[in-house]
């Protein structure tokens, strides 16, 4: 950046005003809270860290130096503002896999797809059943998310030859269920963030994150 460009002393210096104010606005909040789910300690709090984030940036474009605070990211939900006593629950579920075995996958592709004993050449194991399989792991998807339940996918994925990645489940609230086939078409449009009940999130991550702590309680003062 050249120093044209660069803030002026003034406009940090505002900048930390700024993040000032926003702090006592936030404790104010904080101290006058209605409840776990206040909107001002939310508002005070979202105010707080765009401050925050003004100050870090503009202090490292004039003085080339950081703060030591870690502005959260826009992933967390908002303040619940649905229906106090929801009539309609919307569950959105989200799994992600890698196929890491595919050989696997296609034998239990092939297994699932061969004719059960006495059965004729019009079911599964006729045209179409483990012939149709081959050696095409989209069959095979096909065929194993066909035959189990998302549950016991979930439940048993290395025997497929998956290996799990992060997962999500989100709960949302209404005041009635939409009409039949109304979201057919577009069925995991994100709902309204004020409706989620709540979320279950599980990430390696935040295995990561413990392993860190860990680390940082070993290799602490004194280690």
């Amino acid at each position: 950046m050249s120093d044209a460009a660069q803030p002026s002393a003034a406009e940090v210096r505002a900048a930390a005003e700024a993040v000032k104010a926003a702090l006592d606005r936030h404790l104010d909040a904080v101290e006058r809270r209605s409840g776990e789910d206040d909107r001002a300690v939310y508002d005070a709090f979202n105010e707080l860290a765009a401050a925050a984030e003004v100050y870090d940036e503009l202090l490292y474009d004039a003085y080339d130096e950081v703060t030591p605070f870690e502005i959260p990211g826009d992933d967390s939900l908002p303040a619940y503002n649905g229906p106090e006593e929801p009539s309609a629950l919307t569950v959105l579920i989200r799994r992600d896999y890698a196929v890491v075995e595919p050989q696997r996958l296609l034998a239990q592709a092939r297994r699932v797809a061969e004719p059960d004993q006495g059965t004729g050449a019009g079911d599964a194991g006729g045209p179409g059943g483990a012939a149709a399989v081959g050696d095409s792991v989209q069959a095979a998807v096909g065929v194993i998310f066909g035959e189990y339940e998302p549950d016991e996918i979930a439940s048993r994925h290395k025997e497929f030859g998956l290996e799990e990645g992060d997962s999500t489940l989100w709960v949302a609230a209404g005041d009635e269920l939409p009409e039949p086939g109304e979201w057919l078409a577009t069925p995991f449009d994100q709902p309204d963030p004020e409706q989620v009940v709540c979320r279950f999130d599980v990430s390696s991550v935040f295995d990561e994150e413990l392993d860190d702590e860990d680390d940082l309680e070993v290799l602490g003062p004194g280690s």
